[in-house]
């Protein structure tokens, strides 16, 4: 595949310490209820196929919620060996396959060639559930009372960050962000300022896998489940029949790069995250609360700034759905405040796969660049009927972009905002 025109002549806005480097996504790895690799991902969204459905991890007959968006016929032996596999847990086998994926799509080795210059960095909310419930079970129901010997790195939220370090042979500087759903976000953002301090290549993104008898347990307590037993009901974001979201494992690895190293290799271009922001609501999220509309405003106005883009550029808006009818007021509301009466268009896919937490966000990122690439801006998958307070600028039908602009938003619970600003490389084949 031919590498599209990048243009490398434009000055980057200056971060805070005045460094000017600038991050680009060379490869996309996408493991999710939509499918396996980018392509597939790509092709269910145009498709507006819907993807949860009865969650088959674990018999979920006894709970309220009994439908998910799971990865189906995942085979985890074809993206690492045994060994790895069982030492860890599934949230870490989907992060290996998402990972080999991007790498693969990068044109960049297994292992890096200067360690050192290699960094991960992805975002975590819950961690092993399905190990960790496993072992548990296994202490409190045994005679034995013990625990396996990799309960401790297996469970934990920095776990595949670890593993893929060790993997692929990342020294540089590793972490893990977390702030649920909107971790999917800071973890590119994080990735641009590990450019900016001298990486060459930083893994980003996040999976997820909260989909256990204990992780669902959890995700109940909040209220803000889905009970309907349809799966073609269950999770609508913005509907006037909005009841809840659905859970779902997977989410999308990227690899992100420094510009000029990319260009030396002649790697093809997907685009670049030229701004993000991230503010707070100080607040719990509760079965009465709604956020605050003010601050998760306010981290879309930082990344447009930071960006250096007008409101009225941005060609599509990707925002976070929750599928709850006072959250998605609220976000309504946020992004009215943010565009006006310049709103763009809003699309969503989220009610296709469930909602993956961190993992849902990076997917949504993933769907912006494949829209990029593929020159077209895909029509959301609902609301079929819009409910009141929620009226935005759905996009009903597919369309090319103009400015090659996204802004991708999520919200994590317990008050966190997110933000991000994505400016598309031109379709393969073609003269920026």
């Amino acid at each position: 595949m031919t590498a599209p025109a990048y243009d490398d002549t434009t000055t980057a806005r200056p971060s805070g310490d005045g460094t000017v480097a600038r991050a680009v996504v060379t490869g996309i790895g996408v493991v999710a209820p939509s499918g396996v690799g980018a392509d597939a991902h790509w092709r269910t969204v145009l498709a507006g196929q819907r993807r949860t459905g009865p969650i088959t991890l674990f018999d979920a007959a006894g709970y309220p919620t009994r439908l998910g968006g799971e990865v189906a016929d995942f085979d985890p032996a074809r993206y690492a060996d045994n060994r790895a596999l069982v030492q860890t847990d599934r949230w870490t086998h989907l992060g290996f396959a998402a990972t080999g994926l991007a790498l693969a799509d990068a044109g960049l080795p297994e292992q890096a060639p200067d360690p050192y210059a290699w960094a991960v960095t992805l975002a975590s909310s819950s961690g092993g559930n399905l190990f960790g419930q496993r072992e548990l079970q296994r202490l409190w129901s045994s005679p034995s009372r013990t625990v396996g010997a990799y309960q401790s790195i297996a469970w934990f939220y920095a776990a595949s960050v670890g593993q893929l370090s060790i993997r692929h042979q990342a020294k540089g500087p590793c972490g893990v962000l977390v702030a649920e759903s909107a971790g999917g976000l800071d973890s590119l953002a994080h990735a641009v300022r590990t450019v900016r301090r001298g990486a060459s290549v930083v893994l980003a993104g996040a999976t997820e896998c909260p989909l256990s008898p204990y992780a669902l347990a959890c995700q109940l307590r909040s209220g803000l489940l889905s009970a309907e037993t349809d799966p073609e009901r269950a999770y609508r974001p913005f509907d006037a029949g909005a009841s809840g979201y659905l859970p779902a494992e997977g989410g999308a690895v990227f690899v992100v790069e420094e510009l000029g190293h990319a260009l030396a290799r002649g790697v093809r271009i997907y685009g670049e995250v030229t701004g993000w922001g991230a503010t707070h609501d100080a607040a719990h999220t509760t079965a009465e609360s709604a956020g605050d509309p003010r601050q998760y405003a306010r981290a879309m106005r930082l990344a447009l700034g930071r960006a250096g883009v007008e409101p009225d550029e941005v060609d599509v808006v990707v925002p976070d759905g929750l599928g709850v009818p006072r959250y998605d007021r609220s976000e309504a509301e946020a992004l009215r405040s943010v565009f006006g009466a310049l709103a763009p268009p809003v699309t969503t896919h989220k009610s296709l796969t469930g909602r993956a937490h961190q993992g849902g966000s990076a997917l949504d990122v993933a769907t912006a660049l494949l829209a990029f690439a593929h020159d077209t801006l895909p029509a959301s998958a609902g609301p079929d009927t819009v409910a009141p307070g929620c009226e935005l600028g759905f996009l009903r039908a597919a369309r090319r972009p103009r400015h090659r602009l996204a802004l991708v938003c999520a919200r994590g619970f317990d008050g966190f905002n997110s933000a991000l600003v994505l400016r598309g490389a031109p379709p393969s084949g073609t003269e920026q």
